[in-house]
């Protein structure tokens, strides 16, 4: 090789093989460099935000240490346009690759509300409320907004009975009719075929069913008694006999300070079971599922009454002297 030769190659090498390898090594120490942010950050990235927008969030959170190099990044990888939106979380090391897979993947941040059995609307508004995905008044609106509700397709004047009580997930960009859609979608999944058959052999309609499965939720002491407080109704209905259930008549009552008087008793509202023979025109909370399963599932058994003991379970009686001696021993007494 003559010394032009060499000095040729040589000058090849200066000019185009030095600065490729210069770009790669910079590449890659960017790439396999693990960046631990100096504290927790929640990065919001917004619905239609350009990468270049998101790539500069992430760089000035100390997720990232180059918002140049992660958009080069993602634009040699094919995912600039793939982003989610939402709020993603970052508090541990991690390579770009691996955060850029997470923006990707959508691991956005979740967040959990459980809303227990029982509850009526209103306590499962005030619940829905510490999410901050809406007031407790705008639930409310909602569960009593006709068109909404027929848009559920539910035939009744509110979502009262309607919204399951589970734990749901949620993100911070879930609205309020996202959260109660997905509720109702839920009961509806519990409401399985062989149950409703059973209600409509039983004579139930689904609303009448709710209505029940509402007030033995509500009246329940323990899971193993429900089917039991269910025959209790289920044979009041059958002889006409008025369900005389305290909670119907408290559902009833505007501002009920707890003390259930004898003057509630007899004050004619729609929900008093005590004037009113038959079903309330309602739900009065939310019914769970084994609530569900003991309204079609009556125990085989006579009672027609049943008292509390005051340790969480009741005595069952097949007849008024029964049922009074039963008050006697356990209310009376106490």
């Amino acid at each position: 090789m003559t010394s032009r030769t060499r000095n040729f190659v040589l000058a090849g090498f200066v000019l185009i093989i030095l600065p490729i390898l210069c770009v790669g090594f910079w590449a890659e120490s960017f790439i396999t460099t693990e960046v631990t942010p100096p504290a927790l950050r929640v990065i919001e990235i917004k619905a239609g935000s350009s990468f270049t927008r998101i790539a500069n969030q992430l760089a000035e959170a100390g997720v990232i240490s180059d918002a140049t190099r992660f958009t080069w990044l993602a634009r040699w990888r094919g995912t600039t346009a793939q982003v989610h939106a939402g709020e993603y979380l970052f508090e541990t090391k991690a390579r770009p690759g691996e955060v850029l897979a997470r923006l990707v993947g959508g691991d956005i941040r979740k967040f959990q509300v459980t809303i227990p059995e029982g509850f009526n609307l209103r306590e499962i508004a005030d619940r829905l409320a510490k999410t901050e995905v809406g007031s407790a008044n705008d639930f409310l609106t909602l569960c009593y907004d006709a068109e909404f509700i027929r848009e559920l397709d539910i035939e009744a004047d509110s979502l009262e009975g309607y919204l399951f009580p589970e734990t749901y997930t949620y993100t911070s960009s879930t609205t309020a009719r996202q959260l109660l859609s997905t509720m109702v979608g839920q009961l509806k999944k519990h409401l399985s075929p062989a149950i409703l058959v059973k209600a409509d052999e039983l004579g139930l309609d689904r609303h009448e069913l709710l209505t029940l499965a509402s007030i033995i939720q509500k009246e329940a002491g323990n899971v193993m008694e429900m089917p039991l407080i269910s025959a209790v109704f289920h044979n009041r209905l059958k002889r006409g006999i008025a369900l005389q259930a305290d909670p119907t008549v408290i559902y009833g009552i505007a501002d009920f300070d707890g003390n259930l008087t004898r003057k509630h008793l007899e004050t004619p509202t729609p929900y008093n079971t005590y004037r009113k023979r038959g079903l309330p025109p309602g739900p009065i909370a939310s019914p769970g599922q084994f609530a569900l399963r003991a309204a079609v599932n009556p125990a085989d058994t006579k009672a027609l009454y049943f008292v509390a003991k005051g340790d969480g379970t009741h005595e069952f009686s097949a007849t008024l002297k029964e049922h009074n001696r039963a008050v006697r021993r356990y209310q009376l007494r106490r």
